[in-house]
């Protein structure tokens, strides 16, 4: 028994195949287009244990075709070339089914590694199914995407989850050599977070734990052996989230020091160096913003640094730049007033815009006022002067209110100088 439980059961077929029925369910788009023997290059984009291995490997099963597939963690632009020069002689002349590349973490892939898959899938040599847990408009170059469909897997419910347990029952010989009783599933499914092989390996653990061949399991017993065997960071489950919520609010709470120790725990436990960076680049500006632009340039320049340069260095820009957010002025100014621009658009409709704010590119649009009393600011004194720039029914709506910090307070006087009688600030 020296494969693990989740790879003794993989589905081989559509059939057997738990979850996604959005997907491959009777009326899924996906299984449509296999039975049909139209698989297009798609990207499988998920959680974690949602089945994109096993679907890819279905998807070759389903429609007979020769089956490659490379991991992006340890092949380069030198192993692509290989498997695409395998892929076009297997594929043949007189045959319609081309050979299928299946690229696992295609969001690890660089550019260049992306590139050189471009011929290949543009000229038909194979179709191409990337398995990501990234947003692929983040990590997949625009000339592949735009090749590909994009497919979205989601996390196992409860069902899936109990399905794929009484399925693991059923199917694999070792646990049927023993008298296994479900009393309890709520902390084995609590624990997979809703992916199916972490859920796997869990019961396993479990399973094999027991001495005897009759075994009970129940959430007690659960929570005891996993809590012995548990990591300290699981960068996929429940823990992730908690800890990159403790970094998010460390640096808010203007603590560096918070802010560098639950950074180091995610670096501890291989947590992907964009996925922090993107997030020190989202709080940038919500929680910053114009109390100190320059930290937006500050963490836009960190995401494309530890972009190039990754683990280990990366883990000392991710320190400069956590620590200068942290000790950075906080207004979440910007944030708050386009919540409320657009709450007010939700509330108003598609308000005209003021005639004088028009543009007036044709002659008719000119007689008709287009543009008329616009008031070009750069023709009056200071580069300014009062006008409307809101429609007439939610003029002097104020939406922007500066934050109580440095800057921001000369923000404020500015505005109080320019936009006396319009808004109140």
């Amino acid at each position: 028994m020296n494969e693990p439980l989740a790879e003794r059961i993989r589905p081989k077929s559509l059939d057997d195949y738990v979850s996604q029925q959005h997907l491959v369910g009777e009326t899924g788009s996906l299984r449509n287009q296999i039975k049909k023997g139209l698989i297009p290059s798609l990207i499988l984009w998920g959680p974690p244990g949602t089945g994109k291995t096993t679907l890819a490997n279905i998807i070759a099963n389903e429609s007979d075709r020769p089956f490659y597939t490379l991991s992006a963690i340890s092949s380069g632009v030198k192993e692509v070339r290989e498997v695409i020069d395998k892929a076009k002689q297997s594929g043949g002349l007189f045959t319609s089914k081309n050979p299928i590349l299946f690229i696992d973490e295609i969001h690890r892939f660089s550019k260049s590694q992306q590139d050189s898959l471009l011929a290949a899938v543009e000229k038909g040599w194979v179709t191409l199914i990337g398995a990501t847990t990234e947003n692929p408009s983040f990590e997949v170059i625009p000339a592949l995407l735009s090749r590909c469909q994009v497919y979205i897997l989601n996390s196992f419910g409860k069902e899936d989850l109990e399905a794929l347990l009484h399925r693991a029952l059923i199917k694999d010989k070792w646990l049927q050599s023993k008298n296994i009783q479900l009393k309890e599933t709520e902390a084995l499914l609590r624990l997979s977070g809703g992916d199916g092989r972490k859920l796997l390996n869990i019961f396993e653990l479990i399973v094999s734990a027991e001495e005897s061949d009759t075994v009970f399991i129940t959430d007690e017993k659960v929570m005891q052996r996993v809590q012995k065997n548990t990591v300290l960071y699981d960068k996929t489950g429940e823990q992730h989230y908690d800890i990159i919520s403790a970094f998010i609010k460390s640096i808010r709470g203007s603590d560096p020091n918070g802010a560098v120790y639950w950074l180091a725990r995610m670096i501890e436990g291989g947590e992907d160096v964009k996925f922090i960076a993107r997030r020190m680049l989202i709080l940038a500006s919500e929680d910053i913003g114009n109390a100190n632009p320059t930290a937006l340039i500050m963490a836009n320049n960190t995401f494309q640094a530890v972009s190039t340069i990754g683990y280990p260095e990366s883990r000392i820009l991710l320190s400069q730049c956590a620590i200068y957010l942290a000790t950075s002025p906080k207004s979440n100014a910007s944030y708050t007033a386009i919540n409320e621009a657009q709450q007010l658009v939700r509330q108003t409709g598609d308000l005209s815009v003021p005639l004088h704010l028009r543009n007036a590119p044709t002659k008719l649009m000119k007689e008709l006022g287009y543009g008329d009393e616009y008031k070009y600011a750069h023709s009056y004194e200071n580069n300014f002067t009062q006008q409307d720039f809101l429609p007439e029914s939610i003029k002097g709506t104020k939406l922007y209110d500066p934050g109580q910090n440095q800057r921001e307070n000369g923000i404020r006087e500015f505005l109080q100088n320019r936009w006396k009688g319009f808004y109140k600030y």
